[in-house]
């Protein structure tokens, strides 16, 4: 099963996203880590997006999906794949569609404004190896240390409160709308985010059918 997940900033798609991967055997894609594979690769579209990078620009759709095209040919997308934080825009869901990427299910995880403002005040990502926590909901086992490399837990800039609240925004203007482009396609799932992530994950499960 081809999946995308999408959902605001901080509604826990990540989270999910590793539950999915867990239960259906396939594997999470995140653009930001298939950008900088590619990148130190250096594949074809690995050097067109450091090109773009270093010159402070923004990575274009055609690079982007470029790489991604070249990580979902890869063995371990043969039962399918999870996107996560990809496609951003409507533009970009076109242009997918457009390179022949075939998705079969688009899962929502909807979580209102304000919860997300308390939740990610209360993040917290490993320096090291990327895995993220949660002060209230999901410490680490030791205050500012990673429970899977010992690496230093920190808040990233993006989950200051005055940057989640210009997120949110950038979110709804530009990324919301694909849940408009996809229902119309009949694939769209809208899972609501409860408190407990494990009462989230049944009803996320439910939703892809695992």
């Amino acid at each position: 099963m081809n999946l995308i997940l999408l959902g605001a900033p901080g509604a826990g798609k990540g989270t999910q996203a590793e539950v999915i991967s867990e239960a259906l055997g396939i594997p999470q894609i995140s653009t930001g880590n298939i950008l900088r594979e590619a990148v130190k690769n250096g594949t074809e579209y690995g050097l067109k997006a450091k090109a773009a990078m270093e010159s402070g620009s923004l990575v274009s759709d055609d690079v982007v999906i470029g790489i991604l095209k070249d990580r979902i040919a890869e063995d371990d997308c043969k039962n399918g794949y999870i996107l996560d934080g990809f496609p951003r825009t409507v533009p970009q869901a076109e242009a997918l569609e457009n390179m022949g990427v075939n998705i079969d299910k688009v899962v929502e995880i909807y979580v209102p404004d304000e919860t997300i403002q308390q939740r990610l005040s209360g993040r917290r990502v490993c320096e090291s190896c990327g895995a993220s926590y949660h002060t209230e909901f999901k410490p680490s086992k030791v205050e500012g240390k990673c429970d899977k490399c010992g690496g230093n837990t920190v808040q990233r800039k993006d989950d200051h409160p005055d940057t989640v609240i210009e997120r949110l925004k950038v979110y709804h203007e530009q990324t919301a709308p694909l849940k408009e482009f996809y229902s119309k396609r009949g694939k769209l799932e809208t899972v609501i985010g409860q408190n407990e992530v494990s009462e989230t994950s049944k009803l996320t499960l439910k939703a892809v059918g695992a």
